[in-house]
């Protein structure tokens, strides 16, 4: 009979992460005389082989080992790798995780080297006792360097009441599981459901027909619910977006600290020198913002939570609305608010979002020296300044002589846009100036012409300067 060769493990890669199988050949000393026989003595001994001459550990223990270029070759994405042994009980819920500087994944096989899970921190329950494998690998052909391989067995909760301050870990078999949560007092709460072996989606319903629902807000596939609950009794509904997958998850459930005072102000008045804390759940919030001194006003909604957005509503069809002027995703509207009272409603760019978020009311303070004039008589060789809101600003401009008149609308907010109209001609610039500044130059007759100062854009607004020059002349004017 041929001699047969020791049995050889061949690693390969999928997806970057590795799967084992256990290959055995004979090779014989003359090909031609090898035997069906030995092929198949040798596929019998394959996986009782398998775990021959591993290392052992144990449920519990931390192992130690570092990967290095000296390690088992991994062929097809040429990182290295160890192997262990372990015992695991029918039943067993276990987690296998790295610490160190390894970057690292975790594979779990049986003793039919079938891949049962592989991930950083990889999870599997046992079906039946017995020994397993377990492989640690660099992430690819540049991940070296120490590790420490820790395992456990996870304790399911078998209870289906979620308790405040007591994270819960149980299991999803691709279908949903519901808890029971009592709120005693009424607060703000953060219920989250984190699994690296699915995607979570949560669910909660409570009195007088709450319902919010969410799949990502957390990240990396987990979910997140925060909200103002009153007190009583809710159902937290865990699940996948579709009821597809299974594995472990943790449930958890915490109140969460307001900033300032702690007081939620959902709606009521706001006022200059005001500041509020809010929480979005998906329906617009509306303030009521008295104005008793015409000036500019500074609103801003800031959030670490949902893309702030504000609208802004008052006398004689006044309308302004902002997304992201205040920087980042904050919302801020400066404007210059003559006396009466406004309508201001705070959302999201998105209705889906929901979260905690900050109002505030201020003076807007122009740099020193600046005065506002947005109506009224402008003359020859005066600049002024305005706030231009959405809606042109109109000056009236008298000429006692044929002039060469140069009109310089100049902002650093907004779009500049110029128009003169009177003695029966009509002119406007947009961008004739530096920019997207405007400026007209024009021949004009004696008489009174108005000066409409405006954005090209009614959605601009900002601070701008307006600068009037004429010089005599008794050239005609242009037709």
């Amino acid at each position: 009979m041929a001699k047969s060769s020791p049995l050889a493990l061949v690693l390969v890669a999928v997806g970057g992460t590795v799967v084992g199988f256990l290959a055995a050949q004979t090779i014989s000393a003359d090909a031609s005389s090898s035997s069906s026989s030995d092929a198949q003595t040798a596929e019998q001994t394959t996986t009782a082989d398998a775990l021959v001459g591993l290392d052992n550990v144990t449920l519990g223990e931390r192992m130690r080992g570092e990967i290095t270029s000296g390690d088992l070759l991994n062929g097809n994405d040429g990182s290295r790798y160890d192997r262990y042994v372990i015992h695991l009980e029918e039943g067993d819920l276990v987690e296998f995780s790295l610490r160190g500087a390894l970057n690292g994944i975790v594979a779990l096989y049986d003793d039919q080297l079938q891949l049962l899970s592989n991930a950083p921190t990889a999870r599997h329950r046992a079906e039946q006792a017995g020994d397993y494998m377990v492989v640690v690998s660099g992430a690819d052909s540049s991940s070296y360097g120490p590790y420490t391989l820790n395992s456990r067995v996870v304790e399911l909760s078998d209870s289906d009441v979620l308790t405040v301050d007591a994270p819960l870990d149980s299991w999803l078999d691709s279908t949903s599981s519901e808890f029971t949560l009592t709120i005693e007092e009424a607060g703000m709460y953060q219920l989250e459901m984190r699994s690296d072996e699915f995607d979570a989606y949560l669910e909660l319903e409570g009195p007088n027909g709450y319902h919010r629902e969410d799949d990502d807000s957390a990240g990396n596939l987990d979910a997140r619910i925060s909200d103002f609950l009153a007190p009583g009794d809710y159902t937290v509904t865990a699940r996948t977006p579709y009821n597809e997958g299974s594995g472990l998850f943790t449930l958890s459930v915490e109140p969460r600290e307001l900033p300032g005072d702690g007081e939620l102000r959902n709606d009521g008045s706001i006022a200059p020198n005001d500041s509020l804390n809010g929480w979005y759940s998906g329906q617009d919030l509306t303030y009521q913002v008295e104005v008793e001194e015409a000036g500019m006003y500074q609103i801003d909604m800031g959030s670490s939570d949902v893309d702030a957005y504000l609208v802004l509503e008052g006398p004689n069809g006044y309308y302004r609305e902002d997304d992201d002027s205040g920087g980042n995703l904050d919302a801020r509207i400066a404007d210059f608010l003559e006396p009466g009272t406004y309508q201001l409603t705070a959302r999201t760019a998105y209705g889906s979002d929901s979260g905690l978020f900050t109002i505030t009311m201020a003076p807007h303070h122009l740099p020193e020296g600046v005065e506002l004039r947005n109506e009224g008589a402008i003359t020859p060789d005066e600049t002024i300044s305005g706030w231009f809101n959405g809606e042109p600003l109109v000056y009236e401009l008298e000429l006692d002589e044929s002039s060469l008149v140069t009109l310089d609308m100049r902002s650093s907010d907004f779009d500049a846009y110029l128009e003169l109209e009177g003695e029966g001609v009509a002119y406007s610039d947009d961008d004739g100036g530096s920019g997207t500044d405007a400026r007209l130059q024009q021949q004009l007759l004696p008489g009174s012409y108005r000066v409409l100062a405006r954005g090209f854009s009614a959605q601009g607004s900002g601070l701008f300067e307006l600068e009037v020059s004429a010089e005599p002349t008794q050239m005609q004017p242009s037709m």
